[in-house]
């Protein structure tokens, strides 16, 4: 097997690289002639020559890439079209991921004036694509509800035993736990004046018109919204949705829809079931405190009525709404590689958990100005 090697020729303004032998793994790779640059001050071409090369594999792949980067830190241009055309497509594919660059500072306008631009250009700009979302949401409705959409029901069947079924176990957990935490709070003052039967008012209130719908949402968004965005995020990496275009479908009715639907079917049974629990993750506390489950039942049917099951219910609805839209926007919009995935589902999860909070603080004054 002959050793791989090569002859470096210099011109006055290019330097060319004739590779020969075998460029096999076993094989030791040569270094790069720093000599024949460094004559070449006003280099401004590199060419890789295909003279005799025998056998390669990897190694070669190795040099080239050490060629890539030499050039790049140089600004040299690098020309593999007399090389095997094995090693142009490898090369592309190797480079086909811009490696991530930190946003440059522009340092003569200052920190804080970089930093107040970028956050209003990146703003208008994810406003934009938030918008362009919701239009294309809202057409896919408009066919839904004119019986011209292209959603398949075992797609939304799916969805819902994903979103429902699979996700009591922890909806359970935590129902249960923040049913338990409520009433302990309240048996703080409440004990101190000897009212511990209020107790049930707090946790029924609180689970039916806050805790439930707001912890339901903030579960699903990490568990369903994170899933959306990482199914949506690996079919957009493997073309699967470039395909779906192709043969003239509609993303939003064949990916979206059915997502939303299941969202906004299950979310409001998922609240109720929550403040059930949360209610008797309540009376778990309260019967401690010299309450019997009689009265804890008795106080808490007098304090909540069906209004206060409503407006957790109207909540829920517009959660599962915000959740789905999270997820799917950022699914559809990921990258290309493993890594924009992973941003995908992070971005996903933080911008449900910020619509949820925003949406439950502009219901909250709703509900205060309407009395209700």
């Amino acid at each position: 097997m002959a050793e791989p090697s090569y002859i470096a020729k210099t011109e006055q303004h290019s330097i060319e690289l004739h590779l020969k032998g075998d460029w096999c793994i076993e094989q030791q790779t040569p270094d790069l002639l720093e000599k024949y640059f460094k004559k070449s001050d006003h280099c401004s071409h590199l060419y890789l020559i295909n003279a005799s090369i025998g056998q390669w594999d990897s190694m070669l792949m190795v040099f080239v890439m050490q060629c890539v980067f030499w050039c790049k830190r140089h600004a040299i241009n690098l020309d593999v079209q007399q090389m095997p055309p094995a090693v142009g497509k490898l090369l592309a594919i190797a480079t086909a991921v811009v490696p991530y660059q930190p946003p440059s500072v522009d340092s003569s306008a200052g920190v804080s004036t970089w930093l107040g631009e970028n956050s209003i250009r990146k703003f208008f700009s994810e406003l934009k694509k938030f918008l362009i979302f919701i239009g294309s949401l809202c057409n896919t409705f408009v066919k839904l509800f004119g019986g011209k959409s292209s959603a398949r029901k075992v797609d939304i069947l799916y969805f819902i035993e994903q979103v429902g079924p699979r996700g009591l176990g922890i909806i359970t957990l935590v129902s249960v736990l923040v049913g338990m935490i409520l009433a302990y709070l309240g048996s703080v003052q409440l004990r101190q004046l000897g009212a511990q039967i209020y107790v049930a008012n707090l946790v029924s209130i609180g689970m039916t018109r806050e805790m439930g719908p707001l912890m339901t949402g903030v579960i699903l968004a990490g568990r369903t919204g994170a899933a959306y965005a990482a199914q949506l995020g690996t079919m957009q990496v493997n073309e699967e949705i470039d395909a779906i275009k192709t043969m003239a479908m509609s993303t939003m009715e064949f990916l979206v829809l059915p997502r939303m639907l299941a969202l906004v079917m299950i979310m409001p049974l998922l609240c109720i079931y929550s403040d059930i629990l949360g209610m008797i993750g309540g009376a778990i506390i309260t019967t401690g405190m010299d309450v019997s489950w009689t009265q804890y039942i008795l106080q808490t049917q007098h304090s909540i009525d069906l209004v206060d099951f409503i407006c957790g219910i109207v909540k829920s609805l517009f959660f599962a709404l915000l959740i789905g839209i999270a997820g799917c926007q950022a699914g559809l919009q990921c990258g290309r590689d493993s890594t924009a995935v992973g941003s995908a589902t992070t971005s996903a999860v933080v911008r449900a958990i910020v619509y949820l909070v925003i949406a439950d603080a502009a219901f909250n004054i709703l509900y205060d100005k309407m009395g209700i």
